[in-house]
Parts: C-alpha cells; sequence; structure tokens
C-alpha cells in the first residue's frame, strides 16, 4: 500500500525504537497541530526493516544508483516518501549524540540518492523544494552540543531529497517513556509546533 494518500498534507515519523513513547506522542501531537493544512498521517520507522550501508559502493558505479538491499528490505517505499511527500516531520529522541540506530541506518543508506545527485542527475535535481520540521527529544537536562551532531547530520540527509529542514524543536529531560505525558506545557508546545509549520506550509504553498 502506498504511503503517499491524499489529501494527505505531512507525514510524522516517529524513528524510535520504542513504541508508545516521547517521539510516537510527539508524532502524534504534530499531526494533530498540522491537521488544519489538510491532514496528516503518523508512520512509525521500527516498523519497516532497513538493512545498514555495507559501504560496498554498488550504488556508485550502476548508472542508476541502485541499491541491492532495496530487493532485501522495506527502505525502498521510506526513499519513495522522501522523494514525494508535500511536507515531512520527523520526531526522534538522542542517543549518545544522535539519532538512533534504525534511523542512522536509513539515513546512511542515502548515499545513493547523495551520487545522484552529484552526477547531476535530473530526478535528483528536479524534485520539488519542500519543507521538513523535527521534533528532537533528549533524556538528558543538560549537556554541551546535545542537539548538534544529529541536526548537522538531518539537514544534509535531508538536502538530498530537496528538502530544507526548518527551524528544530528542541526538547530535554524526557526519559522515561511517560515522561511528555506529565508536562502538559510540553504537549501544547508540540502541538503548537505543528499549527506554525501548518502557517508555513501553506503561506509556501500559495505562491
Amino acid at each position: 500500500m502506498s504511503l503517499l494518500s491524499e489529501p494527505l498534507t505531512v507525514h510524522s515519523i516517529s524513528c524510535s525504537p520504542r513504541a508508545g513513547g516521547n517521539s510516537d506522542k510527539a508524532a502524534e501531537l504534530f499531526a494533530d497541530g498540522f491537521a488544519a493544512a489538510g491532514g496528516a498521517d503518523i508512520l512509525h520507522l521500527r516498523r519497516y526493516d532497513i538493512r545498514p550501508c555495507t559501504s560496498c559502493y554498488r550504488c556508485e558505479h550502476d548508472p542508476d544508483g541502485w541499491c541491492f538491499l532495496e530487493d532485501m528490505d522495506q527502505s525502498a517505499c521510506i526513499f519513495r516518501l522522501l522523494q514525494e511527500a508535500p511536507a515531512l516531520h520527523f520526531a526522534s529522541p538522542v542517543y549518545f549524540y544522535h539519532v538512533p540506530a534504525h534511523f542512522k541506518a536509513l539515513i546512511d543508506r542515502t548515499q545513493r540518492f547523495w551520487l545522484l545527485r552529484e552526477r547531476g542527475d535530473a530526478r535528483m535535481l528536479q524534485l520539488p523544494r519542500r519543507k521538513a520540521w523535527v521534533t528532537m527529544i533528549a533524556g538528558r537536562r543538560r549537556g554541551e552540543k546535545l542537539f548538534e551532531g544529529s541536526l548537522l547530520t538531518l539537514k544534509y540527509f535531508l538536502k538530498s531529497f530537496n528538502i530544507d529542514m526548518q527551524e528544530p524543536l528542541l526538547l530535554t529531560g524526557l526519559d522515561d517513556a511517560e515522561a511528555l505525558e506529565r508536562q502538559p506545557e510540553t504537549l501544547q508546545q508540540i502541538t503548537a509546533y505543528g499549527r506554525q509549520a501548518a502557517e508555513a506550509f501553506l503561506r509556501s504553498d500559495e505562491r
């Protein structure tokens, strides 16, 4: 079944390996806030089999940048989403100053699309310019450069698909699975972030 269903305007992706935790809740709240722009759906990345890049560089030598792993997992539908979705939101926890392993595996597999762009491949260069919003959730209450590595990686991961990462929402001190539920002000903050994203999306769509 296609991940791209009309008339949805945003796909809110929870990138946590933990079901029912803070990232899942953040994905839902953002979708609720964004709904005014036309609709939203929620996708849990952990439900998709994504094999890690083996650095074999077959994609570099294939004219179409094909990755043999796409015949062995479910990454192709996620990459299709990244190429076609009107707008995206990622909700992710911070693991050792970066995103979780499963999400990082997807990011690393983007190498083939980055190589296509470097070659000047028209399919990649002609992708429409789009926006993505990011909610990062850290268990630690403080930490120098706590989000820096994740955000830099996300910026260039999304750039491969002609997607501009918008100002992220960075949350700290949310460790156990119910931590977010105990902070009503933060719940409202995430929903408001979704509403603000919807307003920005509608403004850009009108142009």
